[in-house]
C-alpha cells in the first residue's frame, strides 16, 4: 500500500475566514484529491491526530471530516493499521456535478418518509440484533413449503382469519380490549391504516385535531386530505381537551397517542380520556387512537388503550408490528366498531390494501405459539437497560450542557440544551457522519411554537456502544 506521505497537506491551509465549516473544508479537499487521482485506491491517510496537527485543527473536526469521507464509501478504517482509500473505487472517478447553496441544503435536510437506515439514534428502529431471525426464518420456510393456490391468489380484503383471531386474544390481554376477529382489518402498515380511516371519515372541508406537537407521519398524512388541522396542545397530561373543543367543537376526527404521547412521551390521563370519549360520543366524532409504543412501558404495567374505556363505539385502533417485531413487515392493523366493520371492508377491499398471505401466515403463528409475548417481555427489559447506559453516556460526555428527558416508555428519549437551538441544522450534521437523531422542532405543525431537541433513538444501540455513539454525536453538534 501507498504511504501517508501521499497526502501533502503543506500546500493547503483551511479557510479560516470561509462560512464553510472547518471539517466540511477538510473533506471537500480530500474528496477532490481522491477525484483527481491524487490520492489512489489503497493509499494510506494520516491518523486525524496527525493530520489535526498539520492543519492546526481540532482532532474532533478531522475525525469528522473522515466519517464523512466512511460514509460515502471513499475511506475504509482498518483499525490499527490505519486509515486508507477504498480499494473498490474506480480508476476513473468523476468529479461530483457542483451543486448549488439550495441543492446543498436540500440534501442535507431530514427526508419525511425516507428509508430510516440501522444507525444509532433512529427512533423507529426496535433491537433488531436481539430478534430471533432463527426462529422466523423456520417459520417462513413451514408457510413456504405448505403453500397453497389460495394462498397465492391472495387473503380476504379484512386479512387473514388465522391472524386476525390471533389479534383479537393478544389485545385481550395486553391492551384490555374486548373485540372479535370480525371487527379487525389488517392493514400494510400504519400507512395503510391511516390511508384507510383518512379516506372513510374525511372530507375536504372538515377539521380534525391533531395534537401538538404531534406525530409528524401522521400530520403529512392527514394534511393530503384537503381537510383544515386543528393543532391542540398537549401538556403533561396529554391532549388538552378543552381547547380543542374551544378551537373545533365540531370537529369531525381527532388522532391521538394516549398510551405514550409522540413526541413527549406523556400518557393521557383518565380525566381526559373520559373528556375526550365524552366529547366524541355527543360531537359523533371520530376517534383515531394510535397506540404508539403503548407496550413498551417500563417499572409499571402498560397502560390500558382508550378503546378499553369506549361504550360508544367512537374509537378507531390502529396497532402495527413494526416496533415490536421489525420495520420491514409493513404490517398493521385496525380494530373498528361492529357498525363500521362492513363499511371498512368494502373501502379496503377498494383501495386494495392487502398484505401477502404467507407473512400474515408467519405473524399468526409467532402469536399463536406464544413467541411474541415473549419478545415483548425480553425488549421492555433490553430496552430499559439500554436506555439507562445512553443516559449515563450523555451524563458523562455533556455533562451538564444538555437535559435528558427519559421517557416511562417508548424507545427514545429527548434531549435538550443551548447548543440544540437549530435541532434541524444538528441533524442534518448528524447523519452525514452516519447518526440517525430526530428534530424536536419537526413535530410542531406551528413552528414558531416550536421546541427545539434531539430526540435520541436508543433500541438499537448496544449498551457497550453508547459511549462510542454519544462522543460521536458531540461531534457532529460541535462542528
Amino acid at each position: 500500500m501507498s504511504g501517508a506521505d501521499e497526502l501533502d497537506v503543506s500546500a493547503w491551509r483551511p479557510d479560516l475566514s470561509s462560512t464553510k465549516p472547518l471539517h466540511r473544508q477538510i473533506y471537500e479537499r480530500l474528496r477532490d484529491a481522491i477525484h483527481a487521482g491524487a490520492l489512489k485506491p489503497g493509499a494510506r491517510l494520516p491518523s486525524a491526530r496527525a493530520l489535526a496537527g498539520e492543519l492546526g485543527a481540532a482532532r474532533g473536526t478531522v475525525d469528522l471530516a473522515y466519517s464523512l469521507l466512511a460514509g460515502e464509501g471513499y475511506i475504509v478504517s482498518q483499525g490499527a493499521a490505519g486509515t486508507f482509500v477504498a480499494e473498490g473505487l474506480a480508476a476513473a472517478v468523476r468529479r461530483p456535478a457542483r451543486r448549488s447553496p439550495k441543492t446543498e441544503r436540500a440534501a442535507q435536510a431530514p427526508l419525511a418518509n425516507s428509508p430510516t437506515p440501522v444507525v444509532p439514534f433512529s427512533m423507529s428502529v426496535p433491537a433488531l440484533d436481539a430478534f430471533p431471525r432463527t426462529l422466523w426464518c423456520r417459520l417462513l420456510t413451514r408457510h413456504a413449503r405448505r403453500m397453497t393456490v389460495e394462498a397465492m391468489v391472495g387473503s380476504e380484503p379484512e386479512g387473514q382469519a388465522s391472524l386476525r383471531e390471533a389479534i383479537v386474544s393478544y389485545l385481550a390481554v395486553s391492551r384490555g380490549i374486548r373485540c372479535h376477529a370480525g371487527q379487525v382489518i389488517i392493514t400494510p402498515g400504519f400507512q395503510g391504516a391511516l390511508a384507510l380511516l383518512t379516506r372513510a371519515y374525511l372530507r375536504t372541508g372538515d377539521s380534525y385535531w391533531l395534537e401538538e406537537p404531534g406525530y409528524v407521519y401522521a400530520r403529512e398524512a392527514l394534511a393530503g386530505v384537503g381537510a383544515r388541522t386543528v393543532p391542540v396542545p398537549v401538556d403533561a397530561d396529554g391532549l388538552d381537551v378543552e381547547q380543542g373543543i374551544d378551537r373545533a367543537p365540531r370537529a369531525r376526527l381527532v388522532y391521538v397517542t394516549p398510551s405514550h404521547q409522540a413526541p413527549l412521551g406523556c400518557p393521557l390521563t383518565l380525566q381526559r380520556r373520559l373528556a375526550l370519549l365524552s366529547w366524541a360520543a355527543r360531537s359523533e366524532a371520530w376517534i383515531i387512537e394510535d397506540d404508539y409504543n403503548g407496550e413498551l412501558r417500563y417499572g409499571s404495567a402498560p397502560l390500558p388503550a382508550l378503546m378499553s374505556l369506549d361504550d360508544r363505539e367512537r374509537v378507531l385502533y390502529v396497532g402495527t408490528f413494526s416496533k415490536m417485531l421489525f420495520p420491514g413487515l409493513r404490517l398493521g392493523y385496525l380494530v373498528v366498531p361492529e357498525s363500521e366493520v362492513e363499511r371498512l371492508r368494502r373501502l379496503c377491499s377498494l383501495l386494495y390494501l392487502r398484505t401477502p398471505p404467507l407473512i400474515q401466515a408467519v405473524v399468526s403463528d409467532f402469536m399463536t405459539e406464544g413467541h411474541l409475548a415473549r419478545h415483548v417481555r425480553r425488549m421492555r427489559s433490553l430496552y430499559e437497560r439500554r436506555r439507562a447506559s445512553l443516559v449515563d453516556a450523555l451524563h458523562e460526555v455533556f455533562a451538564d450542557s444538555l437535559s435528558v428527558d427519559p421517557h416511562a416508555g417508548g424507545m427514545f428519549l429527548i434531549a435538550r440544551g443551548p447548543a440544540l437551538q437549530d435541532d434541524q441544522r444538528v441533524v442534518a450534521n448528524a447523519r452525514a457522519v452516519g447518526l440517525a437523531p430526530s428534530a424536536l422542532s419537526r413535530w410542531y405543525a406551528d413552528r414558531r411554537r416550536a421546541q427545539q431537541g434531539l430526540m435520541l433513538g436508543f433500541a438499537n444501540i448496544p449498551s457497550e456502544k453508547s459511549l462510542e455513539a454519544v462522543t460521536r454525536l458531540k461531534q457532529a453538534i460541535d462542528a
